[in-house]
């Protein structure tokens, strides 16, 4: 299997130009996650890809920080931020285990179609609850392939073994939802955008 970073690298330009598949779920997601924001917060996105959530969401807040694996997606990220003169937001390239932040330094921190893809989501959340200071929100969404059609859990390994997708976990529900709570976090919000793709839209307080 393609090392992540590698495999988003060479995604980079192709992910870039593709559209996204349900604008209404994901237009839900942004407009309950702004209702969770305000203009004093600083907060941080893993996993940001290329940058179009970050630009959708800084608005809402006083910096936005943003970050991902793949220096190619980071790359695109900035330009887009550069075009749109995005002032109060920062594209990184860095990982959960190397990265230039201080504990309890984000009044929240997202995760946008993610956890499924990190094979140590134990220790990835362990390390998200360390940088929200107390109180804090995370926030995420993620689908829940555990919940869906077994076909793809058969084609996975068939792809991996080319260079056709990245690691996948297939988490049910209640299983995501345990790990979040387990991690430190209780339970704000919870629901689906879509429910049809079992999408698993969380808002945790760290505890």
């Amino acid at each position: 299997m393609v090392a992540p970073a590698k495999f988003w690298d060479k995604s980079a330009a192709k992910y870039a130009k593709s559209p996204i598949k349900d604008m209404a779920s994901y237009e839900a997601t942004l407009e309950r996650v702004r209702a969770h924001l305000s203009r004093e917060m600083e907060v941080l996105e893993i996993g940001c890809g290329t940058g179009t959530t970050a630009l959708k969401l800084r608005g809402a807040v006083k910096f936005f920080t943003a970050t991902d694996i793949s220096g190619e997606m980071i790359a695109i990220a900035k330009e887009k931020a550069g075009a749109e003169g995005a002032e109060n937001a920062d594209f990184l390239t860095a990982a959960m285990d190397d990265h230039p932040f201080a504990p309890e330094q984000f009044d929240a921190v997202m995760a946008f179609n993610l956890l499924h893809l990190i094979e140590d989501v134990d220790g990835a959340l362990a390390a998200i609850h360390g940088l929200i200071k107390p109180g804090g929100l995370f926030i995420s969404k993620t689908v829940c392939l555990g919940e869906l059609t077994p076909l793809f859990r058969l084609l996975l390994p068939v792809m991996q073994l080319f260079g056709r997708a990245p690691y996948v976990a297939f988490y049910k529900t209640e299983e995501l939802d345990n790990k979040i709570t387990s991690a430190g976090f209780e339970m704000v919000e919870t629901g689906y955008y879509s429910e049809k793709s079992r999408s698993r839209f969380v808002v945790a307080r760290k505890r």
